[in-house]
């Protein structure tokens, strides 16, 4: 005789059940009774959770997390590096290399010392024009696949597209240095299809959150993974300038190059696109993640109802939300050394930890926003919707005001520092709120929404920092006080909009059942 005992949940049942399956002489027998209220079988079953922090989705929010602190400081590698590359203390005869140091076969100096070879990296005759074609070259690749590798990911599964973007980004960063030796159009073409790569990596990663985070779980996920973006942009700031100093500029470019690439490996290795076929995945929180998403369609889409979505104002309020995040972040990330030098006196290179504490803040209010956003949905505090908006809120209103603040505290060196580590850390809490709408009203169109969404917060930034040029350029003190102002005006139009027509419901353009017809 066999037998076998299961506690369950039956649909219609007030307590847990235990269903006990024998079989005897050839023929099955099943017996059902009911748990005592306080026994332990009952204690077990009824408390039994999910592993939390323990759990495969978290390992894979801490892997986004490396991958976004791989592509920023591949991105910013550049703005670090240019310092010793177009270094004015060197004279140039050649249009484009120094001839301090000429380079030889690199094959006859293998027995040079790193110092030596610090002493000799290149230094190149780059206009500020040119330095700012070259800087600029990343966002227009990343605009040219935002929207593109959105709907591919959801076609070809994000897995396959965001691990491309990030080898092709992490094998260009390597062979940077080599372009620069070749010419300034080179160097272009490189940051553009960097840009690209990146475009494509960045928008994949909301398809695979909309398959494996849970809604109550969202805003802690995405916050964790996002944060890796603002905590690369603090490394590559504080130690990028003394990689350039020791080994020399082009190490910036090898070691951050040689980070992706390793990144790359445990991409392909762990990450999957959905969690029903991932071969180490608990079948606790397998159940977890698929019965949390029961509601949510998951059959592949082949088109996409661009009518619909251009006439709904939910999605515009998202757009004008990332429209206006970006407008001023880009600023700050932009500008924030020329604002220190000019306004405090303050020689940003000589100071890479003052340049970097914005960014560790920004870091550290991305993930405090999200345990915030996921505790107050968890315990029904506040309605989805509500949690969207507030954080929404506090990351345009509260960076707004202290941009306002900026030009009246110049005197004070203290305030100032202050108000510019506020700024962009404020503004992450954002990632709470618009920035993840999109896995709340179309969860199967997130990462082509992503992109969409993205190319309307780059645009913001190449207007803002065109416009923010123009404006310093007339006069320092006042420009820079019409650069916040005119900031906060943005950020309270795109504040105003989201708060009328954002909304957290799965539109009806969004549901399967508009695409039966396909």
């Amino acid at each position: 005789m066999l037998r076998w005992s299961v506690v369950t949940n039956l649909r219609n049942a007030s307590k847990p059940v235990v269903v006990t399956v024998i079989r005897s002489s050839g023929e099955l027998h099943h017996r059902v009774h009911t748990i005592p209220p306080g026994s332990k079988m009952n204690e077990k079953s009824t408390t039994r959770k999910d592993s939390g922090f323990c759990s495969l989705r978290y390992g894979l929010a801490l892997i986004m997390h490396f991958s976004n602190f791989t592509m920023i400081t591949q991105r910013v590698s550049l703005s670090i590096a240019i310092i010793a590359m177009v270094n004015s203390t060197q004279h140039q005869d050649p249009a484009n290399v120094s001839t301090d140091s000429p380079l030889t076969d690199p094959l006859s100096n293998w027995s040079r010392s790193i110092k030596d070879f610090s002493g000799r990296a290149a230094v190149y005759q780059w206009s500020p024009e040119t330095q700012g074609i070259i800087f600029s070259s990343i966002s227009y690749g990343i605009i040219l696949t935002l929207i593109p590798s959105g709907y591919l990911a959801g076609i070809f599964g994000a897995k396959q597209i965001l691990g491309a973007g990030l080898l092709i980004s992490s094998l260009l960063t390597l062979f940077t240095p080599l372009a620069a030796d070749f010419g300034v159009i080179l160097v272009i073409i490189i940051r553009t299809v960097q840009g690209m790569a990146q475009g494509m990596a960045w928008t994949g990663q909301f398809t695979i959150w909309a398959k494996w985070a849970p809604p109550l779980e969202r805003s802690k996920l995405t916050s964790i993974a996002g944060s890796g973006a603002a905590f690369g942009s603090f490394i590559i700031l504080c130690v990028g300038g003394l990689i350039s100093q020791a080994l020399g500029w082009p190490f910036i470019f090898y070691i951050f190059g040689s980070i992706g690439c390793v990144c790359c490996v445990l991409w392909f290795t762990v990450i999957y696109d959905d969690p029903m076929n991932h071969p180490c995945i608990s079948v606790r929180e397998k159940e977890h993640i698929t019965s949390s998403l029961a509601q949510q369609s998951s059959s592949p889409r082949r088109s996409i109802p661009i009518k619909a979505m251009v006439r709904c104002l939910p999605l515009w309020a998202i757009f004008m939300g990332f429209f206006s995040h970006f407008w001023l972040c880009t600023i700050i990330l932009t500008y924030l050394p020329t604002y220190i030098s000019t306004v405090l006196h303050v020689n940003i290179r000589d100071s890479g930890v003052l340049s970097s504490l914005p960014f560790i803040a920004a870091s550290s209010c991305t993930i405090l926003g999200g345990q915030m956003a996921d505790f107050l949905l968890s315990r029904n505090l506040l309605s989805l919707i509500t949690v969207r908006k507030l954080f929404s809120s506090l990351g345009l209103l509260l960076p707004s005001i202290c941009a306002v603040a900026l030009p009246f505290v110049t005197s004070s060196y203290i305030a100032t520092i202050v108000l510019l580590i506020l700024i962009p850390g404020t503004s992450n809490f954002c990632d709470s709120g618009f920035i993840i709408n999109t896995l709340d009203v179309a969860p199967r169109y997130a990462s082509f929404l992503m992109g969409i969404s993205r190319g309307f917060g780059l645009t913001a930034g190449i207007i803002s920092s065109t416009t923010t040029g123009f404006l310093i350029s007339q006069d320092s003190e006042s420009g820079w006080r019409n650069v916040f102002f005119l900031s906060a005006a943005v950020n309270m139009f795109g504040l105003v909009f989201y708060l009328i027509f954002g909304q957290a419901e799965i539109q009806n353009w969004a549901k399967e059942k508009t695409l039966t017809r396909l």
